[in-house]
């Protein structure tokens, strides 16, 4: 087994890439290893490469040609949701390892396309799902298991944010819109505070009057029934103001936490249990350095992810099923397939936040 750090070129160089996946290579060194760029923008590529010393960049035409280059060894996808397909077929074709956001894809179709072609190719798949890794999110998903709140029966969750006219967030072409972008995280944290998968979901969408959601929902709000009638709620939206916070409540208590899905600052989880609630703070910290450290583990020991695509495949099943109920406005029936691994214990994994860096060409996509 080699013992070099997996070589990566992160493809796409907007907002996420320059706060958050570009500087969590300082915090994995020994496991992975930024190496190449790519982007249309050439000011992005030729500052961000002297930032982080990089000497391999390239632009979106040029992909194939760094696929072959001889200097990565996986690819981190950060480009509009609409394209992680494409960008990831076209990796595994090539032998390269595949990490990339969520969500996985805009269609199932998509999603079944890249597992075959990463199956096919012998090449690892993973979905980013940072908070599978995350301290919090993890104490929770523990707490639940050891029975102190009794058997879960409710979950709600609350994620919503001001996102700024002309992000690509707000193009539908793009995969663009609040179930896709931020209600991805309440449905998985649902399904990984559950342990299951839903059978039957119910959504309403609205637009609302700014013009900013002329092509895609300003807000949605879900119900997904799990087995034994457990109820999962959500509510995410494009058009107000910041929140993120989820709420777990059992037969014997609750575990309130919030911030919930952010990555920069601390989450916190507010536990009550016969009428008294205790608070534990979790300090901040770098939320994908971990993801880089772990993919790479998985590659050099030949492991299937956690978080694969599997994983990714099932969340936009479910988007799915809600965008077809607010459409045709009744609750409509899922069969999804079992999944046997979830997150647990064993992933957590911690780093210091990283310095926030001056950005190229970007500004925050929300208000």
């Amino acid at each position: 087994m080699s013992r070099s750090p997996l070589r990566f070129a992160v493809v796409g160089l907007g907002h996420i890439s320059q706060m958050a996946v570009l500087p969590a290579f300082s915090h994995a060194t020994s496991a992975a290893r930024l190496t190449a760029l790519v982007s249309d923008d050439p000011l992005k590529r030729r500052l961000l490469a002297t930032r982080y010393g990089i000497t391999h960049t390239y632009a979106y035409k040029d992909f194939d040609a760094c696929l072959r280059s001889g200097q990565i060894d996986a690819v981190y996808i950060a480009l509009p949701n609409s394209l992680h397909r494409e960008y990831a077929i076209r990796a595994a074709k090539a032998g390269i390892h595949i990490l990339c956001e969520k969500p996985m894809a805009v269609t199932s179709s998509d999603c079944r396309r890249m597992l075959r072609a990463a199956e096919q190719h012998r090449v690892k798949l993973m979905i980013a799902y940072r908070l599978h890794f995350e301290p919090c999110n993890l104490f929770t998903i523990n707490l639940i298991q050891s029975g102190r709140l009794g058997e879960p029966r409710l979950f709600n969750s609350v994620f919503t944010q001001q996102v700024r006219a002309g992000d690509i967030r707000l193009r539908e072409p793009l995969g663009g819109g609040p179930l896709y972008d931020i209600g991805v995280y309440c449905i998985n944290a649902a399904r990984y505070l559950f342990r299951d998968e839903p059978t039957e979901v119910t959504a309403l969408t609205g637009h609302g009057p700014d013009r900013r959601f002329q092509s895609v929902e300003e807000s949605a709000g879900a119900v997904m029934r799990f087995s034994r009638d457990r109820l999962a709620t959500f509510t995410c939206s494009f058009g107000a103001a910041d929140a993120a916070t989820y709420e777990i409540v059992g037969t014997k208590g609750k575990v309130r936490v919030e911030p919930a899905y952010e990555y920069v600052g601390g989450l916190k989880a507010s536990v009550t249990i016969g009428g008294k609630t205790s608070v534990r703070e979790f300090k901040p910290g770098d939320q994908f350095a971990p993801q880089l450290i772990y993919f790479a583990r998985c590659v050099k020991e030949d492991r299937q992810p956690e978080p694969n695509g599997t994983e990714g495949l099932l969340d936009v099943q479910i988007i799915e099923a809600l965008r077809r109920s607010a459409q045709r406005k009744r609750s409509i029936a899922i069969h999804l397939q079992a999944k046997r691994v979830r997150p647990d214990l064993t992933l957590r994994m911690h780093r210091p936040p990283v310095s926030k860096p001056h950005g190229v060409h970007t500004e925050s996509p929300t208000l």
